[in-house]
């Protein structure tokens, strides 16, 4: 399998995106996130395009984010439907999410 390698880029002062890039292959892969106050973000949009499908690198934006909270101690809120799923997978990460895997999760007021 060819070698994947995530980045985090900040797009603006609350808004960011995780970026996949695949060898070999002239695409990329992103997962968006917005600041939702102190010590949260939401994981807010996953997407890859065509040439990417079934190379594992929507997997492992996710796995990096999850990474990303434990290092620097953020909490996410899974509103992307891909998150969503790829935590009711890995249950273990409940560490580092504002919900139970399945459960509707909700923004700050």
């Amino acid at each position: 399998m060819a070698e994947i390698t995530v980045t985090k880029e900040e797009t603006g002062p609350r808004s960011g995106r995780y970026v996949a890039r695949v060898q070999g292959i002239q695409a990329e892969a992103e997962l968006t996130f917005t600041r939702r106050g102190e010590g949260r973000i939401s994981a807010d949009h996953t997407g890859a395009p065509d040439e990417l499908r079934g190379t594992g690198a929507a997997g492992a934006l996710v796995r990096f984010m999850v990474e990303d909270a434990r290092a620097e101690g953020f909490r996410i809120i899974p509103l992307c439907p891909y998150v969503q799923a790829q935590y009711a997978r890995n249950p273990d990460w409940a560490d580092v999410f504002t919900t139970a895997p399945g459960e509707k999760p909700k923004l700050p007021g």
